[in-house]
């Protein structure tokens, strides 16, 4: 038996001192052919669609690629694009932070079922419907109208309608990214810090925004992009009014249909760009959480 024991722990030894020479192992066949089926889908769907991007914005040379970003109509609709993103990554953040600690701290508040399957709507409903409750609520006759008429404030074609819009669209990200950091960390530093006599808000400052920045961060850039990419919702309520209410991508739809193909896919190579950012950024947030 002991010869046995030492004869099996030999080959143990010469099997890892092989591996530790050698690498790690050769991928099989199988191997070679479910990574060139992971190829093939990235190129296809990916790679694909942004190089026709980049040929179609680039069809007639850089400078008109500048050109057809640089008139008034597309700058007025990547600054109401951005401005509308900004004010509902805002928004959406504030209140997402509420929320998530609400659902995760207070676990027996009436109606707290309710409230966690309502943050999932706006995956469940058409962008193009949520447009078209806007205007039932707030139409000429719709719920809503008498008090936006009396506080004197146009709701539909117009910014609020389309920043309600944005916001409702990118409304679960931050609170869902948020909710599994907050049941991780606990409330036992919170508890903590307040025997030591911080305040609510400084506890929160001090103690919970370190252990949820990750997280909060990787929801804000998502919100962002999301917010940046919405066309449905903001149609129905926007009118797409050129130079007014006109967004980026409600900008290259009126380009492709005016037979403009470079302006439509300048903007969309613009818009492609952006999210090209943002998703390394949220590589580089995931990554930095990861080596915590």
């Amino acid at each position: 038996m002991a010869e046995t024991a030492r004869s099996l722990d030999g080959e143990v030894a010469s099997g890892i001192a092989e591996t530790g020479a050698e690498g790690r192992a050769r991928p099989r066949p199988g191997e070679w052919v479910v990574v060139g089926i992971a190829l093939a889908y990235a190129i296809l769907l990916l790679f694909a669609p942004l190089a026709a991007l980049a040929r179609g914005a680039l069809s007639r040379g850089v400078r008109a690629f500048f050109d057809a970003l640089s008139t008034p109509d597309a700058l007025s609709a990547i600054k109401l694009t951005f401005l509308l993103a900004l004010g509902a990554t805002a928004i959406n953040t504030v209140f997402g932070v509420a929320a998530a600690w609400l659902l995760v701290r207070d676990r027996r508040f009436p109606g707290r079922r309710f409230v966690n399957g309502m943050v999932d709507l706006p995956f469940a409903v058409s962008p193009v419907i949520a447009g078209f409750m806007l205007i039932v609520l707030f139409g000429r006759t719709g719920w809503l109208a008498p008090l936006a008429r009396a506080a004197g404030v146009k709701v539909l074609f117009a910014f609020p309608g389309m920043l309600i819009a944005t916001t409702f669209i990118s409304l679960p990200f931050v609170i869902r990214e948020i909710m599994p950091l907050l049941g991780e960390i606990g409330e036992e530093e919170e508890n903590a810090a307040y025997t030591l006599g911080a305040g609510r808000w400084r506890a929160f400052w001090s103690v919970t925004l370190p252990g949820i920045r990750s997280g909060l961060e990787y929801g804000v850039l998502l919100t962002f992009a999301r917010a940046v990419g919405e066309v449905g919702a903001v149609l129905v309520v926007s009118g797409s009014i050129v130079g007014l209410t006109e967004t980026a991508t409600l900008f290259i739809f009126r380009a492709l249909d005016e037979r403009n193909a470079v302006a439509g896919y300048a903007m969309a190579m613009l818009l492609a760009l952006s999210s090209f950012v943002l998703l390394t950024a949220m590589e580089w947030i995931r990554r930095r959480a990861r080596s915590r």
